[in-house]
């Protein structure tokens, strides 16, 4: 487990200060993500300019992972390579802006890598407003050369960043329950990728049923739900060193396990006697106190990013729906009002938001509403879409999508707050139960 997790650590370490060439200011082109795209904006992104064949092939393969990273999002168009007229050998000058402005490219992206040493090379980039005709910004940095991913996903985030103002989110991972046989008999694995579906890994192997991961803050350790001792109970996983830890063995059930902003408790739901309570673990002195009293269920506790609130789910009105209380229990507040079933909540990293999962005549929605329960939407209609989860910039939700019948698909999928850009994101197998980090350190 460590040797799979060492390149992390060690690309972390690799990693140099960014230095920013050119500071993104009055810039004519900008994108406002908070309006659905129907026209994504027109970006070129030629393979980045290599000195020998090696950092050709590198080159080639970071300029792809830009555009697959960008196009994803929904907010840009890559245009097609063969579409390019100028053929660039230097990026220290200007572009010529009329051959990028005949194929219609608002934005551009001149990259180049060289090799600084047989195991260290340095990877530049710049992006330009086509039509302004000016530089947007510059990024200088080193790195290994079997970083070449990550490094294109952090020239994603920096794109991203300066033609919107919002942080990316491409230089993350995805925690998810990798599915095999059919739904009877299904095989359930923990494994992890990067956001993109690219590079999956198991994090742990046998047959037992694991079920709703989730990431501390810092993205080292997982959280999770485990059947191994028939009873479900929660467990604590670190990442790089494979270590796995059972967290208290209580009498009861203990499930839906969810990290505080700080990474320093653990928020969970435990059984007992027929009824489920919300309870917060100190993960330092393995203390719990319990937060609900009321006699129904309440379950799938989730912290605001300040730690000041939780928003849970409940019956004690009749029907499931969502509330919210102040991180000690009290002043508990219900929020959703509307028809259908409420449950899976999770706040939003920038704490706006709230996305939970809604069902209403035979259909599974995956939705978001503001903290006070005002301006619910709908993103999402399935026969099952169920788990949201946040990415680090709080702009795109994955979610499981399971399909009807016998043999039917566990699949994950995202969508942007806008509801327009729905994809599936590529994995090994059938998969379920996502949980996003935030962006890699």
């Amino acid at each position: 487990m460590k040797a799979l997790y060492s390149i992390i650590t060690a690309m972390a370490a690799s990693m140099l200060s960014w230095a920013f060439m050119a500071v993104p200011s009055f810039a004519q082109l900008e994108i406002d993500i908070t309006k659905g795209n129907i026209d994504p904006t027109p970006i070129a992104v030629p393979d980045f300019i290599g000195t020998d064949s090696s950092t050709r092939q590198l080159g080639s393969d970071i300029a792809a992972v830009i555009r697959a990273d960008l196009e994803r999002s929904g907010l840009f168009r890559p245009l097609d390579p063969q579409s390019f007229i100028e053929r660039q050998t230097n990026i220290d000058y200007e572009p010529s802006f009329a051959d990028w402005r005949v194929i219609k490219a608002e934005g551009l992206v001149s990259g180049r890598i060289v090799a600084d040493s047989p195991t260290r090379v340095r990877v530049e980039f710049r992006l330009w407003d086509v039509f302004a005709g000016r530089q947007l910004s510059g990024i200088r940095f080193a790195t290994t050369p079997e970083n070449w991913r990550r490094t294109a996903h952090k020239a994603s985030d920096a794109i991203y960043k300066a033609l919107t103002g919002e942080e990316g989110y491409f230089d993350s991972r995805i925690v998810f329950i990798d599915e095999k046989g059919s739904k009877i008999n299904r095989q359930k694995r923990l494994a992890i990728m990067d956001q993109d579906g690219a590079n999956p890994q198991y994090l742990l192997g046998g047959s037992d049923i694991i079920l709703t991961p989730r990431f501390s803050p810092n993205s080292q350790k997982i959280t999770f739900m485990s059947y191994e001792n028939v009873v479900p109970q929660v467990y604590l996983l670190d990442i790089e060193t494979g270590r796995r830890e059972l967290l208290g063995d209580f009498p009861g059930m203990t499930f839906a396990p969810r990290f505080s902003p700080d990474g320093n408790k653990l928020i969970l739901s435990m059984s007992r006697r027929g009824n489920s309570d919300i309870f917060v673990m100190d993960l330092i002195s393995r203390s719990t106190s319990r937060l609900t009293t009321d006699p129904s269920i309440d379950v799938s506790g989730s912290f605001s990013p300040d730690g000041r609130k939780i928003v849970f789910n409940s019956d004690r009105g009749g029907s499931p729906q969502l509330y919210t209380m102040n991180a000690d229990g009290t002043g508990t507040k219900r929020i959703s009002f509307g028809k259908g079933r409420y449950s899976a909540p999770v706040w939003s990293p920038r704490g706006d938001k709230i996305a939970f999962v809604k069902s209403q005549s035979g259909k599974f929605s995956i939705g978001v509403m503001d903290p006070d329960g005002k301006n619910e939407r709908l993103l999402t209609s399935s026969f099952l879409d169920e788990s949201p989860t946040w990415s680090p910039n709080g702009r795109v939700i994955i979610f499981s999508r399971e399909t009807r019948g016998r043999n039917g698909s566990s699949e994950i999928w995202s969508v942007d707050l806008t509801g327009q850009n729905e994809r599936k994101v590529n994995t090994p197998s059938k998969a379920s139960d996502p949980a996003w980090s935030p962006l890699l350190p």
